[in-house]
């Protein structure tokens, strides 16, 4: 029987409709795919900050996580913001379970406005139960200084933060440079047993790029779960988000960091 590319993605909801489950349920429709989702907490925000948090109870994220897994089958799975160190527990123990072909954790830690969006004793629980069963985390940099406790700043220090990451149990890296602003903006990926790729695009002067990691990391989400190697599929969704931001910088959308234009190239939904 005919079907569509599934992706599941785990993260916070956004009031403000610019980053996660709303970002990513965009993200996968817009690329052509079906998009199921877990929350594991509220925020209220909008473009200009997080005003709060309110995590979802670990049961019902459970809950949430089982009831998908248990009907539909997932290609692919993005897991975005973590609050606490008992959801992180609970995803852990349900990937564990049903063991996915593809997940990509985006480990979202602060937002685009400043506001951190992560406990301190939850990042500890990341490196020891998620990231080992991720085949991919994408970290910004200031997300790559929280976990490394260091300062990246510049493409030597990105390669040996990335590098670092490998050695301490992640399969895959891809860090991410797009805080460091020039006129070529630079990302990192590494690979378990494989040679560092430096990966280039051009900088785009917007402020709304609101929801970009989230983007991004559903995009490669959605191009793996429709059959693309983890390679292609950060080339096309990095393509795609650069498309987002150009198609949405001049776009008006609040009053502070507005969002990507999602939308802007829809594919049709594809069938496997």
């Amino acid at each position: 029987m005919n079907r569509y590319p599934t992706i599941l993605t785990i993260a916070g909801s956004d009031s403000g409709g610019g980053a996660g489950i709303q970002a990513d349920l965009k993200t996968i429709a817009a690329l052509g795919a079906y998009g199921t989702s877990a929350i594991t907490a509220l925020t209220a925000q909008n473009t200009r900050g997080v005003r709060a948090i309110h995590p979802v109870p670990s049961i019902f994220l459970q809950e949430q996580l089982e009831a998908v897994f248990e009907d539909i089958t997932i290609d692919a799975v993005k897991i975005g913001m973590i609050n606490t160190a008992e959801a992180a527990l609970v995803i852990a123990g349900v990937l564990a379970r049903f063991k996915p072909r593809f997940v990509i954790f985006d480990p979202v830690m602060v937002s685009t406005s400043g506001s951190k969006l992560i406990r301190e004793e939850t990042i500890e629980v990341l490196w020891s139960e998620l990231f080992p069963l991720a085949d991919l985390i994408t970290p910004n940099l200031d997300e790559g200084e929280i976990l490394m406790s260091g300062k990246i700043d510049s493409l030597e220090k990105m390669k040996e933060a990335a590098s670092e990451m490998i050695r301490n149990g992640c399969k895959a890296v891809l860090l991410k440079g797009g805080h460091l602003v020039g006129e070529t903006l630079f990302d990192v990926f590494a690979q378990r047993g494989q040679d560092t790729l430096t990966l280039e695009s051009d900088y785009i002067d917007s402020t709304n790029v609101h929801g970009t990691g989230c983007t991004l990391s559903s995009a490669i989400a959605t191009w793996v779960a429709k059959g693309s190697s983890l390679t292609e599929a950060i080339i096309f969704a990095k393509e795609y988000i650069s498309g987002a931001i150009e198609a949405g910088k001049d776009v008006k959308t609040g009053q502070g960091s507005g969002p990507l234009n999602h939308s802007y190239a829809p594919m049709p939904m594809q069938i496997l």
